[in-house]
């Protein structure tokens, strides 16, 4: 593994590139991987340098040590009691959850131990998230006079708003089990299979189209914003944009030939 950015001489963030899936690892097991400044920077830079790399079919966002993440780092935050520190600070993590989004290739979070707060919210913002069974989660800044505003902008678009609203005003952890029901996860899966899951679903993503992987996630997340009629007009002009693919004609092929498709990626 590549590290990216060190703090007092340890690679707070490592990364992994294997046949098209790059993972990142959080590593700062210390402090349960904290989105620190550091962390932060150290994940945007990651973000920047695979957005236009067509080499990458996916990505993993995994962590080390006992817990996926605690959000952010409140030592650091209450070292630092300015407004416009933290409104810096909420709009540089702001940006990375952004960029997850935006990011042209499906992003999978790997859950394992606890995600809270502003690591609830990574695991959120992904597009996909397998957890192990023992995974809790939480939005608990409440338990600390803290409304996990930020968070609740990617909790309320993947769980239904009553759920959403029970979990950020009580602070209540909930199994992984809940976070499937509630669909804040895809899968869940036995602790020690927790990585044979994650590469099922990778080697699902990588066997499919590259084209229509990255068409279908930009598409996926503009039409979400729009009326059902402007939706429709915009996703059929994808779909017929999409059909001018070579893939989708090489597709189109193989299933009428009855016969595995070979990707072009274009």
């Amino acid at each position: 593994m590549s590290a990216q950015l060190s703090v007092a001489g340890e690679a707070i963030l490592l990364r992994e590139d294997r046949d098209g899936v790059v993972t990142l690892v959080l590593n700062r097991p210390a402090r349960f991987n904290a989105l620190s400044e550091e962390m932060l920077s150290a994940l945007q830079a990651a973000l920047d340098d695979i957005k236009d790399d067509d080499t990458v079919r996916c990505v993993v966002l995994a962590a080390s040590g006992k817990a996926f993440c605690a959000g952010h780092d409140l030592k650091q935050m209450r070292a630092n009691p300015r407004q416009d520190y933290y409104e810096t600070l909420f709009a540089q993590c702001s940006r990375v959850m952004q960029s997850i989004v935006d990011l042209p290739v499906p992003v999978i979070a790997r859950v394992h131990g606890m995600a809270t707060a502003a690591g609830c919210q990574l695991v959120a913002t992904c597009d996909l998230a397998v957890a192990s069974e023992s995974a809790t989660f939480a939005v608990s800044g409440i338990d600390v006079g803290l409304f996990c505003s930020t968070p609740a902008v990617a909790l309320s678009r993947n769980v239904a708003p009553k759920h959403a609203f029970d979990m950020l005003v009580t602070g209540r952890f909930i199994s992984s089990a809940e976070a499937l029901s509630f669909g804040l996860v895809n899968r869940v899966a036995p602790d020690a299979e927790l990585d044979k899951a994650v590469a099922a679903l990778t080697a699902d993503i990588c066997a499919k189209s590259p084209v229509a992987i990255r068409t279908g996630k930009a598409m996926f997340a503009r039409q979400r914003s729009m009326s059902l009629e402007e939706a429709y007009t915009y996703a059929g002009n994808v779909m017929a944009c999409n059909m001018m693919a070579e893939d989708a004609a090489e597709g189109i092929d193989a299933f009428i030939e009855k016969r595995k498709p070979v990707w072009k990626g274009r």
